[in-house]
């Protein structure tokens, strides 16, 4: 196999994560020449010579435009002989539709993987990163002779959190009891008592906290969660953890998609002093100020490709 550094490519969605991952070395940037026609159809013409290299396309399948942008990309350069492929997912889209609830639904986290499993197989193999997914069975739903791995952002986690207390005593909590075990893991690893509270979802969008089981009155509460959409659910348990006496509280989640100013939702409802995620989802980038701060995944990413 060609041992020439990995050209990595992006979306345009994830051109700001391509350059943090090339800026800790080891990458050469892979040129490539975008367009969107008047009618809405994608253009992509590769530039650079990809015969016999290992080529990385960083992108998230945060929209259907970026998802078909991921796998026409992977494609064509397959076709062009790249002698391996890899694509690295920052946030898996869909990822709550793990399995069907209700009869006749589509596992669309499922159909996502059958789609980029079907992507023509490079000479060394295609491989799949994915980061702190959701639902930790989805890696399986990928066929054939592709290679997924989960990579998990706890070193960031555990280095904010432990930014946030400033070397003082706190609890790492989780907005329910569905990711109490993660937390617990988390809480282990930094040497503090974990908390969780209790959830009902009353429809599709609105949940209601119920109680909390952790010691946390009078002590600075740190809530983790994998993914903050709306922002409903920590709402929620914020209110829980007020009532149980947290003296502050503030978040740290993995992926920050904020829509429909849900940003504007948590910051207005006086219940956090502060926000921290990563840069896995671009939404989270664009929305970054005093109340939401970024830290990145990059280096993790990167060093997970190196190891190959």
């Amino acid at each position: 196999m060609s041992r020439k550094r990995p050209l990595i490519f992006s979306t345009a969605s994830y051109d700001y994560l391509r350059e943090r991952m090339e800026a800790t070395g080891g990458f050469e940037r892979g040129e490539l020449e975008r367009t969107i026609f008047p009618d809405g159809e994608h253009y992509q013409r590769v530039i650079s010579t990809v015969r016999g290299r290992h080529v990385v396309i960083v992108g998230g399948t945060i929209t259907n435009d970026d998802t078909m942008d991921i796998f026409d990309l992977a494609c064509g350069l397959v076709k062009q002989h790249a002698e391996e492929l890899t694509l690295v997912v920052p946030f898996y889209g869909y990822s709550t539709m793990e399995r069907p609830v209700k009869p006749g639904e589509i596992v669309t986290a499922k159909t996502r993987a059958l789609q980029f499993s079907a992507i023509p197989q490079a000479k060394h193999g295609n491989n799949v990163f994915m980061l702190d997914l959701h639902a930790e069975g989805i890696p399986g739903y990928f066929e054939g002779n592709i290679t997924t791995r989960h990579i998990y952002a706890k070193e960031v986690i555990t280095k904010v959190a432990k930014r946030i207390a400033g070397g003082g005593d706190f609890v790492l909590a989780s907005t329910d009891a569905g990711r109490a075990k993660w937390v617990e893991s988390l809480a282990k690893d930094l040497g503090v008592l974990p908390a969780f509270a209790y959830k009902s979802r009353v429809d599709g969008s609105t949940v209601e906290s119920r109680g909390v089981n952790g010691a946390v009155a009078g002590k600075l509460v740190i809530l983790y969660d994998d993914m903050i959409r709306t922002g409903g659910s920590l709402i929620e348990a914020g209110k829980a953890y007020k009532a149980a006496g947290a003296k502050d509280i503030a978040v740290i989640a993995t992926h920050g998609l904020f829509p429909n100013n849900g940003l504007d939702k948590l910051k207005g409802s006086g219940l956090f002093t502060q926000i921290v995620t990563t840069d896995s989802h671009p939404n989270a980038v664009k929305l970054a100020g005093d109340f939401l701060s970024i830290e990145s995944v990059a280096g993790i990413l990167a060093r997970e490709l190196k190891k190959k």
